[in-house]
């Protein structure tokens, strides 16, 4: 009786489900930007993105947030240690930076108005706040 009771609703929570683990969040910083951190115990820090993880909203900053890691040997040959390793941040508390003065920015977004690319599609590109200069794509 318990499987009928929950037969006709059991496809509609599975999509539901689905679609709330799949949404990504829209975020300003890619991997390879260069970051200042904002807020938090690493205030002012600088960095390059390593990592974006678009489903927490949470980016991986080099030297930013250092936790030790306690590793044990798992063969007879292998070394057990303490080892440092880069924890993740929420992306609000980040600014990136600036490629004309360095200092942190807001960005904002526009699309290229250059003669080559009037005949192919527009191509959208990050400007920042502060100087209106735009802010290259590390690939």
């Amino acid at each position: 009786m318990r499987v009928l009771k929950y037969r006709k609703t059991a496809g509609d929570r599975l999509t539901a489900r689905h679609a709330r683990n799949a949404e990504r969040m829209k975020l300003n910083v890619s991997r390879g930007d260069t970051v200042r951190v904002m807020r938090g115990e690493d205030k002012g820090k600088e960095g390059k993105v390593i990592r974006v993880f678009l489903k927490t909203g949470r980016v991986l900053v080099e030297g930013v947030n250092m936790v030790k890691m306690h590793r044990k040997a798992r063969t007879a040959d292998e070394q057990s240690g303490i080892r440092e390793a880069p924890a993740s941040i929420h992306h609000s508390n980040v600014m990136l930076l600036d490629a004309k003065s360095g200092q942190p920015t807001r960005v904002k977004s526009r699309y290229d108005s250059d003669a080559e690319h009037v005949d192919r599609r527009r191509s959208k590109e990050r400007v920042g706040a502060k100087s209106g200069e735009p802010i290259p794509r590390v690939r």
